[in-house]
């Protein structure tokens, strides 16, 4: 379930932190403001656990293959396929009681997200971008966590996804650094290899688009320009540093960089919070 590393369900947590964070535009923090975003915490330990377990069945034969993933519990057969899908059962309907405390808009597009889920530990055997489409699928809470709240979908919150589907993309691609020696000898393809030799380049133009994005869903529902835009300072600063010190030979630096971007999502919700409610 990987609890001891807690970086991957704070990453899909903070997005759908964003979508709380945008609807404080139109509303207050209240009880059921809080609640949600306590349900969506809980939500995103409990996915990002099962995502973990079922990757690890599906990539069983290629973690035995890669340095960083050979002592995973099911890759050295001490955990059995049948434990290892009961426990994603278990996971999956505690994640469904949480659901089903939401709208039925809510629901029924939490649930759609189901079989982007079954599909993604496939797309690197067919794709040098499966961390475009980990950034489709882990971000879905961007939509759901407003759709909770307004029960509808507008342009803001669109960009938003988007623009979290390109911070996902460049900060996994970061990740997939690590892997990209044992990835060529078993044939798995990712943006780490396919941008290797021009990973600044393709980082910048990642960052950049999600953070354009990101400012432009935000100011879009600001009726005036908020001084306290200029706290976005704080996370492009985070995002320049990434790729300013980036270095495809040194593992060790590339997963600090990497473990940075929980920072980056920590920022933006609390200056969301700042722009929207204590301006």
């Amino acid at each position: 379930m990987r609890l001891d590393k807690p970086i991957g369900f704070m990453l899909l947590f903070w997005p759908c932190t964003w979508g709380f964070g945008l609807s404080l535009s139109k509303q207050a923090i209240d009880k059921e403001w809080v609640s949600y975003l306590l349900l969506f915490f809980f939500g995103s330990i409990l996915m990002r656990s099962a995502g973990c377990v079922y990757n690890d069945i599906i990539d069983r034969k290629i973690d035995k293959k890669v340095k960083r993933t050979k002592n995973r519990p099911i890759a050295l057969n001490k955990i059995t396929l049948t434990h290892a899908w009961l426990l994603i059962f278990f996971l999956c309907f505690l994640s469904l009681a949480i659901l089903f405390q939401f709208n039925l808009k809510a629901i029924i597009f939490g649930l759609s997200s189901g079989i982007l889920i079954l599909i993604y530990p496939f797309m690197k055997r067919i794709s040098y971008w499966p961390q475009l489409f980990l950034g489709i699928v882990f971000n879905w809470g961007v939509i759901l966590s407003w759709l909770v709240l307004k029960n509808d979908i507008n342009f803001e919150i669109i960009l938003l996804y988007i623009s979290a589907i390109f911070w996902t993309l460049a900060y996994d691609t970061i990740y997939g650094l690590q892997d990209i020696e044992d990835d060529i000898k078993i044939g798995v393809k990712s943006t780490a290899i396919k941008f290797n030799k021009n990973i600044k380049k393709f980082l910048t133009i990642c960052f950049a688009i999600s953070f354009v994005l990101l400012i432009t869903s935000n100011a879009l529902v600001l009726s005036k320009i908020n001084i306290i835009l200029i706290l976005y300072l704080i996370p492009v600063g985070l995002l320049i540093y990434q790729i300013q010190s980036i270095d495809p030979k040194n593992n060790a630096r590339n997963l600090s960089l990497f473990k940075l971007n929980n920072y980056y999502g920590l920022s933006i919700f609390v200056i969301q919070i700042l722009t929207f409610r204590y301006a």
